[in-house]
């Protein structure tokens, strides 16, 4: 059974993977932004399409990024308040920037001494 574990694990990854963007409550999202606006109803009106806008990028970008961060930021923003679609977005983009430079700094210093 133990020799089963990795394939299993490499499954569920590639499962995640195929997911699609989680659903998140944005009105509930945005609560917070209400309350603290001078004016009612625009802070919200204002935050729910910020978050629809991010949840836009993502469904049509989902796929580039990897299963290990769309668990990973997806797990990060659903973590304590209310997930926001801006801050998973951020968090991916984020992830993918970083891996992108750690591979650039491979390619450039291969060789060098």
């Amino acid at each position: 059974m133990p020799a089963l574990l990795p394939i299993f694990l490499t499954a569920t990854h590639i499962v995640l993977a195929a997911d699609s963007v989680p659903k998140f409550d944005v009105e509930r999202t945005c609560r917070p932004a209400t309350a603290a606006a001078s004016l009612p109803g625009r802070a919200s009106a204002a935050c729910q399409r910020g978050e629809q806008d991010a949840r836009s990028i993502l469904q049509k970008d989902w796929t580039q990024y990897s299963a290990t961060d769309q668990t990973r930021c997806t797990g990060l923003v659903t973590k304590g308040g209310a997930p926001s679609y801006v801050e998973l977005l951020t968090c991916l983009e984020t992830a993918k920037q970083a891996r992108d430079v750690r591979e650039k700094h491979k390619t450039e210093t291969v060789g060098r001494r």
